[in-house]
C-alpha cells in the first residue's frame, strides 16, 4: 500500500494518505477530494496550527474520527499550545475521538511518542514497508523541529531522535519539505548528529 503525499501550501504542513488514514490536516479539503470516500481516520502528529487548521472541516467531509496524542489534545481548543494566534487564527475547537499513546497501532501504523517539538508529538512507523511519517520531529534534509515554542524541550527532542535512529527507515515523510523514498535511517542519523553537536 502506497503513501500519497499532499503537499502543504505556504506555511501549512504536508498531509499524507495511507489507506483509510489521513495524517495531519493543514491542507485544503479540496485537495482531499480523490480520497474523500476512503478516509475514515485522521491522525494528527502534533497540535500546531499548520498541522490541524482544517481538521474540523475534513473530519466532517470524510466522516472521519480524529486522533491525537493525549499530551497535545489541548491544542485543539487552546490557542497557546496550537500557536494559532501566531497565524492570526483560532484553534479548531474540537474534541478528539481518540487519545493516542506510545505503542498504539492504527491501521498498520505504530504510534511512536516523540516529544520535544511539542509535548505530545508523534511519528508513525510502518515496519513492513519501512517508512516513517515524522511530523516536525525530523525533516528530509537532516534537520529537526524547533524546540523554542511553548511546550518544546531540546533534551526531549534529542532523546526522541535518538529513539528514531534505532528504526530501519527507508522512506521518510516529513511535515514540511519533500519526502524521500530512500535513505531515511541515514537522514535521521544526520539529524541526531546535528542536535548532539548543537549547544541549543
Amino acid at each position: 500500500m502506497s503513501v500519497h503525499w499532499i503537499r502543504g501550501e505556504g506555511y501549512f504542513a504536508n498531509s499524507y494518505v495511507f489507506g483509510s488514514v489521513l495524517v495531519d490536516a493543514g491542507v485544503s479539503p479540496v485537495a482531499l477530494k480523490p480520497f474523500r470516500d476512503d478516509i475514515d481516520t485522521i491522525i494528527l502528529t502534533h497540535c500546531h496550527y499548520d498541522h490541524i487548521a482544517r481538521v474540523k472541516e475534513i473530519s466532517h467531509l470524510c466522516e472521519a474520527k480524529v486522533c491525537i496524542h493525549k499530551d497535545d489534545a489541548g491544542g485543539l481548543v487552546d490557542e497557546t499550545p496550537s500557536l494559532a494566534l501566531m497565524f492570526g487564527e483560532r484553534s479548531p475547537g474540537i474534541v478528539p475521538d481518540r487519545m493516542l499513546s506510545d505503542g498504539d497501532i492504527i491501521k498498520d501504523l505504530l504510534v511512536i511518542h516523540t516529544p520535544g517539538h511539542t509535548p505530545g508529538g508523534i511519528c508513525l512507523y510502518n515496519k513492513e514497508e519501512k517508512f516513517l511519517i515524522s511530523g516536525d520531529t525530523v525533516f528530509s534534509d537532516g534537520g529537526y523541529g524547533r524546540f523554542d515554542f511553548p511546550g518544546g524541550n531540546a533534551d526531549k527532542l534529542k532523546a526522541s531522535i535518538k529513539r528514531l535512529s534505532s528504526l530501519d527507515v527507508k522512506a521518510l515523510y516529513p511535515g514540511h519539505g519533500d519526502p524521500m523514498s530512500s535513505g531515511g535511517s541515514e537522514n535521521i542519523g544526520m539529524a541526531l548528529s546535528m542536535i548532539e553537536m548543537s549547544s541549543y
